[in-house]
C-alpha cells in the first residue's frame, strides 16, 4: 500500500488526439512554455507572466492539498504543417493498404497452420500494396505522357495552343514533359518514405501481450522502399515502351522491355519472400533476402531503374502518334490488384477462423469486428479509392487542357462503376437514414442516460444524444463493409464487361456521366483539401484526422506512407514518466484524450515491462473519449486485443481510470461492458483491481454527479454546475473538453491511488518532511 507524506506530489502528463490541440488548451492555461523535446515533440507546462513554468492546480485528495504539476506531450507537429505534411493526405490510399497488415487477424498460440496463413496473409498484402505504387504511378503516366506529351503537345493539335509549334517539335520537350513528372512522383515518394521520427530517449519495449507490444518499426522497411520505388520507376519505363503485351520495333526498345519485366519480376518475387522478423519468427529466407537487398544493392538497383527509364525517353524520337501501352499496363496491373484482393478475402476466412478461439469467450459486442475479416474490406476499399483517384485525376486534367484528348478504353468502365456506386449510395442510403432516424427518436435503451439526467430539464435532449451516439459507434464498421461491397461488387462488373468486349447499353449513359462527375469531384476536392491545409493551419489539422489515425502505424506493407508517430511518442512520453518516477513522493498519472488514450494506453504498457514494482505502483493513467474498448480492440485484434487491455488493467490494479459520456460519438465505455439499471442502481461487468473480469459492485455516484462503474466514469453533459472555483462550459459537450468536468481531478486522484474522498485530517498535522543528513 502506498503511504502519502507532506512531500507527495503528483505529475499529471497529458497528451492530446488527433485534432493538434494547442499548447495552452492541453495543459489549461492562457500560456504554455517548453520544458523538454526537440519541437517536433514538445513537453510544455503551463507558463506565468514572466513565461516561466509554472505550477498546476492543487489536487484535492487524502483531505487535504495535493501540490500538482501539469505537463502536456504536443505531437501535432508530426502531422500538420505546411505543404509536405498537408501533402500526405494524397497517400491516404497507401496508409489503409498498410493499416491492414496490421487488422490481420491474432495467431493462436503453437497453432502451425494458423501461423502459415498468417504469414501468407501478410505477403499477400504487401504484394497487394506494391501493386498499389504501380497502378497509381501508371495512372499520373497516362496523364503526363498520353494525354499532355502525346495528344495534347503533338504538333498541330488544337490544345494548349499557346505553346508554340517549334517547342512542340524540339527534341526531347514532349519526352520531357511526358516522363519527368513520373521521376518528381517517384522522387516525392522516396522523400516520404524516408522520413521518420526519431525517439529523443526512450523506455525500451518488450515483447508482451499488452497494448502495443508488438508495435516496433519493421527492419524490412529499407528492403521494402526499394522494391516499390523500383517497381514504380519499372513500370513507367514498360508503359512508355510500349506495354507488356506489345513487342517494341527496333533491338534497343525489345531490350528495355525486357529489362522493365525483369525488374518487375524481381521486385514481385522479392516483396513475396519478405517476412516479418516481429510477428511469425525470422525465416531463412527473409534472412538472405535482406542481405541480398543491402545498401549498396538497393542503390544498384535503383540506379538501374531510374537509367532505365531515362533510356526509354531518350529512344522515343519521334514520339509515337499514340502511346500503345497505357491501356494495356494499367489494365493488367489494375486486374492483378484486384486477384491479390481477392485472394486476400478468401484466406482470411480460415485465418479469422482459426483466430476465433483466442476470442470466443469474449461478450459478443467486444468481439472484433467482421469476425476478424476486418483487414480484406479496408484493403478493398483503399486499393479502389486510390484507382478511383487515378481515374478521377485523368478525368479532371483531360477536362480542363480541352477537347480532343482520349482515354485509355479500361477508365470507360470505371466511370460506370463509380457512377452506379454513387446513385446506389444515394438509392439506398436515404432510406436506411430515415429509418435509422426514426429507431432512434423511438428507441429505447440507455438507461444510464435516465440515472445521470433524472430530474433535470435537458433530459429528453440528453437521451436522443445518447441514442445517436451509440448508432454511430455501432455502425461505423458496418459503413465500411457496405461500402467496399458495393464497390467491390461492381469492380467484378467492370472486369467482366471489360473482358467479354459486352458494350454498356445506352440508358447507363446518365450513370457513367455521373461517375465522370463523382471522379472529377473527388480528384478537384482532395486537391483543393490539400491547398487549402497547406495555407491555413486550421485546415491542416480537419484534413489530418483520418491521417492521424492511418500514421499510428508503423510502415510494414507501405513504406510510402506518412511516419509513425507513436514510434516517438510512446517511447519519450514513457522516458518523461520514468524520469519523474525516479523521485519516490511522486506519482504519475498519463492522461490521454481520444487517439492520445491510446498513446498513454501503450506507454503505460511499456512501463509496467521496465520499472521496478515500487515505481510501477505510483503509475497510473485517465483516459477521456476513447475508443480503446469499442474500436481498436475489435479492428485491431492482434495489436490491441481485449486480453491485453485486461492484462494492462490488472497491471495497474485499480490506476485505471476511464472518463466516458454516452453523448460522445468517437469516445465510448473502456473497463466495463453488459450495463443494466436495476432497482435505480447501474450494474455491469468489467476489469477488476485484481486483474480479473467479472460483475462489479453496483456504480456509485460521485460528487460531481458522475456514475463510477468500475474503472469508468460515466459524466452528465451537459455538466452540472457552474462549479465554484472552476471553469464551467455549457451545453452539450460530447467528444470535447473533458478537463473542464470537475469528476476528471477526481479520476486523476484515484488513478495516483489517492483518496478523493478522504476526510480531513482533523487538525493532526502531516509528518515532518524528512531533511538530508549533512555529509560529515
Amino acid at each position: 500500500m502506498l503511504l502519502t507524506g507532506s512531500d507527495t506530489r503528483v505529475v499529471e502528463l497529458r497528451v492530446h488526439g488527433v485534432l493538434g490541440t494547442g499548447a495552452e488548451s492541453l495543459v489549461g492555461a492562457v500560456a504554455a512554455v517548453d520544458v523538454a523535446g526537440d519541437g517536433v515533440g514538445r513537453l510544455v507546462r503551463p507558463a506565468d507572466r514572466l513565461q516561466r513554468p509554472a505550477p498546476g492546480p492543487v489536487l484535492r485528495a487524502e483531505g487535504r492539498s495535493v501540490p500538482r504539476v501539469v505537463e502536456g506531450y504536443v505531437w501535432s507537429a508530426m502531422t500538420s504543417g505546411g505543404w509536405a505534411k498537408a501533402a500526405w493526405a494524397l497517400l491516404f490510399p497507401f496508409s489503409l493498404a498498410n493499416m491492414a497488415h496490421w487488422m490481420l487477424p491474432p495467431v493462436p498460440s503453437g497453432h502451425r497452420g494458423g501461423r502459415v496463413l498468417a504469414a501468407v496473409n501478410r505477403s499477400l498484402v504487401r504484394l497487394a500494396a506494391l501493386l498499389l505504387t504501380a497502378l497509381l504511378i501508371t495512372q499520373s503516366t497516362v496523364v503526363t505522357l498520353d494525354l499532355l506529351a502525346t495528344q495534347c503537345l503533338a504538333p498541330g493539335a488544337d490544345c494548349l495552343t499557346w505553346v508554340p509549334g517549334s517547342v512542340r517539335s524540339a527534341y526531347p520537350f514532349r519526352q520531357v514533359v511526358g516522363l519527368l513528372p513520373a521521376l518528381l512522383f517517384v522522387l516525392v515518394l522516396y522523400r516520404i518514405s524516408t522520413v521518420s521520427w526519431r525517439p529523443g530517449a526512450q523506455v525500451r519495449p518488450t515483447e508482451s501481450d499488452l497494448p502495443g507490444g508488438r508495435l516496433v518499426a519493421d527492419p524490412d522497411t529499407p528492403a521494402l522502399r526499394a522494391l516499390h520505388l523500383v517497381t514504380a520507376l519499372a513500370s513507367v519505363a514498360l508503359l512508355a515502351v510500349g506495354g507488356p503485351f506489345h513487342q517494341p520495333d527496333g533491338p534497343v526498345a525489345r531490350v528495355l522491355r525486357l529489362l522493365a519485366l525483369a525488374l518487375l519480376g524481381l521486385c514481385l518475387l522479392a516483396v513475396l519472400l519478405l517476412d516479418d522478423p516481429r510477428g511469425a519468427g525470422d525465416s531463412r529466407v527473409g534472412r538472405a533476402l535482406r542481405g541480398a537487398l543491402g545498401r549498396w544493392p538497393r542503390r544498384v538497383l535503383l540506379v538501374v531503374a531510374g537509367a532505365l527509364v531515362v533510356a526509354v525517353g531518350a529512344v522515343m524520337s519521334p514520339m509515337p502518334a499514340a502511346v500503345t501501352g497505357t491501356g494495356p499496363t494499367v489494365e493488367l496491373v489494375a486486374v492483378a490488384l484486384f486477384g491479390v484482393v481477392v485472394l486476400v478475402g478468401v484466406l482470411l476466412v480460415p485465418a479469422a477462423l482459426i483466430a476465433r478461439r483466442t476470442w470466443a469467450g469474449e461478450p459478443r459486442e467486444l468481439r472484433p469486428w467482421a469476425g476478424g475479416w476486418m483487414a480484406a474490406p479496408v484493403l478493398a476499399f483503399g486499393v479502389l479509392l486510390g484507382g478511383g483517384f487515378g481515374v478521377g485525376l485523368a478525368i479532371a486534367v483531360g477536362r480542363l487542357i480541352g477537347v480532343g484528348t482520349r482515354l485509355p478504353a479500361g477508365y470507360e468502365p470505371v466511370a460506370l462503376l463509380w457512377g452506379a456506386a454513387a446513385a446506389l449510395g444515394v438509392v439506398v442510403a436515404v432510406p436506411m437514414l430515415v429509418v435509422a432516424v426514426v429507431r432512434l427518436l423511438r428507441g429505447s435503451g440507455y438507461a444510464e442516460a435516465g440515472l445521470l439526467h433524472a430530474g433535470r430539464p435537458e433530459a429528453a435532449a440528453a437521451l436522443k444524444a445518447w441514442r445517436v451516439a451509440g448508432w454511430q459507434r455501432r455502425n461505423l464498421h458496418r459503413v465500411v463493409l457496405a461500402v467496399s461491397a458495393v464497390l467491390v461488387a461492381g469492380a467484378v462488373a467492370v472486369i467482366a464487361l471489360r473482358v467479354s468486349g459486352f458494350t454498356p447499353p445506352p440508358w447507363t449513359d446518365p450513370l457513367s456521366a455521373f461517375g465522370v462527375l463523382a471522379l472529377g469531384a473527388l480528384a478537384g476536392a482532395l486537391l483543393k483539401a490539400v491547398y487549402d491545409a497547406a495555407r491555413q493551419p486550421e485546415a491542416g489539422r480537419r484534413l489530418g484526422v483520418i491521417a492521424d489515425l492511418a500514421s499510428f502505424w508503423p510502415r510494414e506493407s507501405h513504406p510510402a506512407v506518412p511516419p509513425c508517430y507513436a514510434l516517438k511518442v510512446v517511447p519519450e512520453l514513457a522516458a518523461r514518466a520514468a524520469e519523474h518516477l525516479r523521485d519516490p513522493s511522486t506519482r504519475v498519472v498519463l492522461t490521454g484524450h481520444s487517439q492520445g488514450s491510446l498513446l498513454v494506453a501503450v506507454a503505460a504498457a511499456r512501463l509496467l515491462g521496465a520499472l521496478e514494482p515500487a515505481a510501477a505502483a505510483r503509475l497510473g493513467i485517465v483516459t477521456a473519449g476513447s475508443q480503446l474498448q469499442w474500436a481498436y480492440p475489435r479492428a485491431f485484434p492482434a495489436v490491441v486485443s481485449h486480453r491485453g487491455l485486461a492484462h494492462l488493467s490488472g497491471g495497474l490494479g485499480g490506476r485505471w481510470r476511464a472518463l466516458c459520456r454516452g453523448t460522445d460519438p468517437i469516445g465510448g465505455a473502456v473497463t466495463t461492458w453488459n450495463r443494466q439499471v436495476c432497482d435505480g442502481r447501474l450494474l455491469g461487468t468489467g476489469f477488476r483491481t485484481d486483474g480479473t473480469e467479472g460483475p462489479l459492485p453496483a456504480a456509485s455516484v460521485s460528487p460531481h454527479g458522475a456514475l463510477v462503474l468500475g474503472g469508468d466514469h460515466w459524466l452528465p453533459d451537459p455538466m452540472r454546475g457552474p462549479v465554484a472555483g472552476r471553469r464551467w462550459a455549457p451545453g452539450t459537450l460530447a467528444h470535447t473538453d473533458y478537463p473542464a468536468d470537475p469528476e476528471w481531478d477526481r479520476a486523476v486522484a484515484m488513478a495516483a491511488a489517492l483518496d478523493p474522498e478522504a476526510p480531513a485530517s482533523g487538525g493532526l498535522s502531516w509528518p515532518p518532511k524528512r531533511e538530508p543528513t549533512p555529509p560529515a
